[in-house]
């Protein structure tokens, strides 16, 4: 392909990157010879649960990529069964009933046809069932530490949904009668587009568990908190799931709720003591139900590691990168990328080195941007795009969303050039137009 320069006015691409709040909804226009309409992909559209006028929100959004596109787009990208990127198809299902869709691109992971997707599948629903009793168990005990560890898995939860609000597989069961679906592979082809001078190309997820598996980063690449050895959690959700040992250490016959036990003469005589403070060591009440938050936090992290990641390479040079909320093993699985194009070899390493745009994984925590293999390789970066709200962070008690190293990381690469979705512009970006709902970015 040709690479096209734009004039004055003109654009290779036009990235619209919307600021309902902590969520992603990207809308991407490749401009087309000619006088043709732009080539236009949505990434994504969605809002984490709890977010205040959810539906309002996520309705004016869907109104504005109707209205931005004349109510047709070529491609629907949906990256990952995760509510803060799939809500908008149910919350704003109206509106999108207005859009055509030429096409929708889902992971090979959502495959009904291929084993591993239906096994990946299987663990996650199975774990989402485990996980809501654990939680309604924990708050039962009456434990003030049980209750902490209810509330951090029931914040993990969030992310595929509640039944008032819809599900995920709700939302994407929405998205998959939008349009033909395709399931997309990181061995695939590349695919052209001719009239847009651009290419996409398919980075992830891996065709691998063990590396779907592997959340983590080890110390030297990682901006942030890292984990020793192999990256992969204590407990992953398989892990979990094939123990026989998932009962409570005593049947409800010999049980006593804390509770009801603390307005008892036995209990306050001989077990708390003076005080009711009793000895750490006597409080076994819920600690069998204390690895409940480790699987939710696998849970969460694995199904971040089954992102669709795309490269969209303008000409044979500049690349914008979606790297959705993928996490260590999959932007490992990048580097033995490779692909022939017209008689060329590339790789997913050259197309990090040639990448420009950036939109930064999993809002900016600590494992879904890698240092050598990931950020330090875009040596031609020149905007990131961070979709955050990291007051709504704080309220769900991820308190480091974004990581401040990783912040820091990438102004100084990309020359202060980092656009986050819940601040306002310190100064003018060349290219960049900033409105209430959205940045505008022109490359």
């Amino acid at each position: 392909m040709k690479k096209k320069t734009p004039a004055d006015g003109n654009y290779r691409a036009k990235i619209r990157m919307y600021r309902q709040g902590l969520g992603d909804c990207f809308l991407v226009s490749l401009k087309r010879a000619g006088n043709a309409p732009d080539y236009k992909i949505l990434i994504d559209c969605g809002v984490i649960l709890g977010t205040q006028n959810a539906t309002a929100l996520m309705t004016r959004v869907a109104d504005d990529i109707v209205a931005a596109t004349d109510g047709e787009i070529d491609l629907l990208l949906v990256t990952h069964e995760h509510w803060d990127h799939v809500s908008g198809f149910t919350q704003a299902a109206a509106s999108f009933a207005r859009l055509k869709v030429g096409q929708v691109w889902l992971a090979w992971t959502e495959n009904p046809d291929d084993p591993l997707a239906a096994q990946l599948r299987g663990e996650r629903k199975n774990a989402l069932a485990a996980l809501q009793l654990a939680a309604s168990a924990l708050r039962m005990s009456g434990s003030e530490a049980a209750a902490s560890n209810a509330n951090a898995i029931t914040g993990m939860l969030d992310f595929f949904g509640a039944s008032g609000s819809g599900t995920t597989s709700d939302a994407l069961d929405k998205v998959k009668r939008m349009a033909s679906v395709r399931y997309c592979r990181p061995d695939d082809p590349p695919v052209a587009l001719d009239d847009a001078f651009a290419r996409i190309y398919v980075l992830g997820p891996p065709p691998d568990a063990r590396l779907i598996r592997k959340l983590l980063p080890g110390k030297t690449e990682s901006y942030g908190l890292a984990l020793d050895g192999s990256g992969v959690l204590p407990l992953d959700v398989k892990e979990a799931l094939d123990s026989a040992d998932g009962d409570q250490p005593f049947g409800p016959t010999y049980t006593i709720p804390l509770a009801i036990a603390r307005s008892m003469d036995f209990f306050r005589d001989y077990y708390w003591g003076p005080g009711d403070n009793a000895p750490p060591w006597r409080s076994i009440d819920a600690e069998w139900l204390g690895s409940a938050a480790d699987l939710a936090l696998a849970l969460d992290s694995a199904t971040n590691n089954t992102s669709l990641v795309i490269a969209i390479e303008l000409g044979d040079a500049d690349v914008l990168l979606f790297a959705a909320d993928a996490q260590t093993g999959n932007w490992e699985s990048w580097q033995s990328l490779s692909w022939q194009v017209d008689g060329k070899k590339v790789t997913g390493p050259d197309l990090l080195a040639r990448t420009t745009f950036y939109k930064v994984g999993h809002h900016g925590s600590h494992n879904a941007t890698l240092k050598t293999h990931g950020l330090e390789s875009m040596t031609n970066l020149r905007i990131a795009a961070l979709p955050v709200d990291h007051e709504m962070a704080v309220k769900k008690r991820w308190d480091n969303m974004p990581l401040p190293q990783l912040v820091t990381a990438l102004t100084a690469k990309t020359g202060n050039r980092v656009l986050r979705t819940d601040k306002q512009l310190a100064a003018p970006i060349p290219g960049v137009v900033e409105t209430d709902l959205y940045f505008d970015i022109a490359l």
